[in-house]
């Protein structure tokens, strides 16, 4: 059955006419409803199919499309069948629609015609169904945020008990070898000699030339991947604290050692953003001694911005790095009389 409903709005002073079809095998309680936006000429023309009845424990199911009149490829069943099926229900969803239809200027440029449109609406009646055979779906679950990952925890509790002891002055660390290994090759090359020699439990490997609060901090970071010393001197070092750079300086030697590439690049780090007048020369040795480019060109950069250099070359680093790195000094020599 062929129904259509004619309806006159109020769009920008002048009357708007359109014509709604609705190709129908049965009656149905549907109507159509067009929404205008008349404040926002940027807004979108809204159809809405509404359920106009009540239908007491029954759902209308069918598939739609708005198209304009002249747009006859939207209108054939092939395309319509693509359409989601909608369920319309008294109390519950009882209407749908296309919110975003078209434009209002798209719709002036392109299909108003002595100032009105056509709209044809195709319905496709899949059926009538009872209300209580429709299972309804389940509210979306509230948002689930997981804990954050507590293995740093797990693998710190591994401290208290090991295989291999390291003997750092009269400290002594138990560890394990298999952790150790894995993290780093050039443990893993000292261990292999005693685990292989069957000795794992009594052996004790003495490192004399490290400080034992360097080695807890390398293990803390083996075990748990985070910085030991981060929770104890991030606030002396915003204050160019010589010790808490002495620290840090003291920790990429010895993680550059071990071959702990990455936490090498973080110690790095942390040194460049707390260079200081005190620290810069000895800062300069270590970046070349331990080939870290990064903290170097921070070295001579801070050097390059100083006013006064006599002040620089006057402070007990800047005469250990004449001593000890010779050519890094010919280098910044050189670098400062490029800007000359």
């Amino acid at each position: 059955m062929m129904t259509s409903s004619d309806a006159i709005d109020s769009y920008c002073g002048f009357p708007l006419f359109h014509r709604l079809h609705s190709q129908l095998s049965l009656s149905l309680p549907l109507s159509l409803s067009l929404f205008i936006n008349l404040k926002d000429r940027s807004s979108y023309v809204s159809l809405v199919l509404n359920l106009k009845d009540r239908i007491p424990d029954n759902a209308i199911i069918v598939r739609f499309n708005f198209s304009f009149i002249d747009q006859v490829d939207l209108q054939k069943p092939s395309h319509i069948g693509t359409k989601p099926a909608c369920k319309f229900f008294t109390d519950k969803q009882n209407s749908w629609g296309m919110y975003q239809f078209i434009k209002l200027e798209d719709l002036e440029q392109q299909h108003l015609k002595d100032d009105c449109f056509m709209v044809w609406c195709d319905i496709i009646i899949l059926g009538v169904a009872r209300v209580a055979d429709i299972a309804v779906p389940a509210p979306p679950a509230a948002a689930f945020m997981p804990p954050p990952p507590d293995w740093p925890q797990h693998f710190r509790a591994l401290l208290q008990g090991a295989d291999v002891r390291f003997l750092i002055k009269t400290k002594t660390f138990a560890v394990h070898w298999c952790v150790l290994a894995a993290r780093s090759l050039m443990f893993s090359a000292e261990l292999y000699s005693t685990m292989k020699e069957g000795a794992a439990n009594t052996a004790i490997m003495e490192i004399d030339d490290m400080r034992a609060d360097m080695f807890s901090n390398l293990l803390h970071f083996i075990y748990t991947d985070s910085l030991l010393l981060e929770t104890t001197s991030t606030t002396e070092l915003g204050k160019h604290d010589e010790a808490a750079s002495s620290t840090v300086q003291h920790l990429l030697m010895a993680v550059d050692r071990y071959g702990m590439e990455r936490l090498k690049l973080i110690c790095e780090d942390k040194l460049c953003r707390h260079i200081s007048l005190n620290t810069v020369g000895t800062t300069l040795v270590l970046a070349e001694q331990h080939h870290c480019k990064k903290l170097k060109h921070a070295c001579f950069k801070f050097i390059k911005t100083q006013k006064k250099l006599d002040v620089v070359v006057a402070t007990d680093g800047f005469q250990h790095l004449a001593k000890s790195c010779p050519f890094a000094l010919f280098e910044l020599i050189a670098k400062l009389g490029e800007d000359n």
